[in-house]
């Protein structure tokens, strides 16, 4: 018998009638975060002074109890079988008492690797919330990035209230930012010879995977310092939370890539506008954008193969659809048909700052590809290609309004952990619910487009455009 019971099978019952199934589901697996180790031990505690606080009582939901938490599914198929654990993370906010002394806090914060719209925001609420919400009033921005922990006492900047007021308005980051550097005992002997109590370390992947060896350095030291990453990327490949801070800012700016490209490509006799977007290992902002815009005719991403010439290739489809349109529009995210690029043996060893391959420039390829094989194919025809590459456009601005929200919501989350007493963990949504995630967790979690499922068949319809695979 099949676990669940298909709507009005009982013969006469009436179709409007709700039916009741019993499962039996998986234990639930806590996917815990670490305490300091004078947190866990701590027998006395101190009141949240949010409850403090003049013209402001907090009702009594307002704290998040020991024993909320958040599943990392929101759905599944019970008829063909479900996750085995079921996972739940510890739901992010302020607790009703803490487990360290705000007035014996020094915070650091610190931002590395590539720019990203809500940097700033990011920022200003951290020094703005722990100034306001529990009174810290050591706050430092460390300038950068990780090498700042072992540089010149310049690097140490001493923030509050006033001296972010405004910074949400403004692109890129007021601490300045740098890739590499990292030192690991330098940078740690850097935190203790400051007297740091807390970091709070704001980037990508790379920063992420720097945050745990930091973190696991602390505890090999026996060090009261609190750790905690706020997980950055335009190009949203972090896994187990909903998105990254810029990710939406960053699609409604390329957004405006694609209207120029649209606009050239209509001007133009057989015109085609092509636009690259970032995304190095993941297509989602060129996935986003294309579902958006609806001006699209391919879109081109990492997570699919395609070829250019030959039969069902991507420069036939292009023709054809000149043919149809007079005019054709493609996205092509950075890291596509980066096998499809000719490479020399020294570009083949090649790493940035990072550690990650250096990726050849997609879209200056395809367009002389295109180029030659048109004039190759279709010699005497007028073509004309447009490209747009609006990268650091898109990293350099500001968050937009639904950006800025999440940025103040993870900042406020990252607080509300620490001052509680957890360490080596990461903020961030999961179904909508914040919750804490180790570092260790999303250090090593993955976020690629899922070409099977409904986004990207949305796409396929959206462009009408074929898979572009060999016959």
């Amino acid at each position: 018998m099949d676990p669940i019971a298909a709507p009005n099978s009982g013969g006469d019952r009436d179709a409007s009638t709700p039916t009741s199934t019993t499962v039996t589901l998986p234990p639930l697996t806590l996917r815990d975060v670490p305490r300091l180790t004078s947190a866990a031990a701590a027998t006395a505690t101190i009141p949240n002074p949010i409850s403090s606080q003049p013209y402001f009582n907090p009702p009594p939901t307002f704290y998040i109890s020991a024993g909320d938490v958040s599943l990392r599914h929101a759905f599944f198929d019970l008829a063909t079988g479900h996750p085995n654990p079921l996972v739940a993370y510890r739901r992010a906010g302020p607790r009703g008492s803490l487990a360290v002394d705000p007035a014996r806090a020094r915070a650091a914060l610190v931002t590395c690797g590539g720019l990203c719209p809500g940097l700033n925001t990011v920022l200003r609420e951290l020094v703005v919330g722990l100034h306001q919400l529990y009174g810290v009033r050591h706050v430092f921005g460390v300038a950068a990035g990780y090498r700042g922990f072992y540089g010149a006492d310049d690097d140490h900047v001493l923030l509050d209230p006033a001296a972010v007021d405004g910074w949400h308005k403004k692109g890129g980051t007021a601490l300045k930012t740098t890739r590499g550097g990292f030192d690991l005992n330098k940078i740690v002997d850097g935190m203790v010879a400051r007297g740091y109590t807390q970091v709070y370390a704001i980037g990508g992947d790379g920063t992420m995977r720097g945050a745990v060896a930091i973190f696991e350095e602390i505890k090999r030291r026996g060090l009261s310092i609190s750790i905690t990453g706020i997980p950055k990327t335009v190009d949203n490949d972090i896994g187990i939370i909903d998105r990254s801070f810029g990710f939406q800012t960053a699609v409604e700016i390329a957004q405006q890539a694609i209207d120029a490209a649209h606009v050239e490509a209509v001007s133009a006799v057989n015109g085609i506008g092509l636009v690259k977007l970032m995304g190095r290992s993941t297509g989602h902002i060129a996935l986003h954008a294309t579902l958006s815009s609806r001006d699209v005719d391919c879109c081109l991403i990492p997570e699919i193969d395609f070829h250019v010439e030959g039969k069902g290739g991507l420069f036939e489809f292009l023709y054809e659809r000149i043919k149809e349109k007079g005019h054709a529009v493609i996205v092509v995210a950075e890291g596509s048909g980066q096998e499809l690029i000719p490479r020399t043996d020294e570009q083949k060893r090649e790493q940035d700052e990072s550690g990650n391959m250096l990726f050849l420039d997609v879209g200056p390829w395809l367009k002389s590809e295109l180029g030659r094989w048109w004039k190759r194919e279709h010699p005497g025809e007028l073509f004309t290609v447009k490209y747009i590459d609006p990268t650091y456009m898109i990293r350099a601005v500001p968050a937009n309004a639904t950006d800025n929200l999440y940025c103040t919501l993870l900042a406020h989350s990252a607080i509300h952990g620490i001052m509680a007493g957890f360490t080596g963990f990461v903020p961030g949504p999961i179904n909508g619910n914040y919750s804490y995630i180790p570092l260790e967790d999303i250090a090593v979690a993955k976020n690629p487009v899922d070409v099977n499922d409904h986004k990207w068949a949305w796409v396929r319809s959206v462009t009408d455009q074929p898979d572009f695979l060999k016959p």
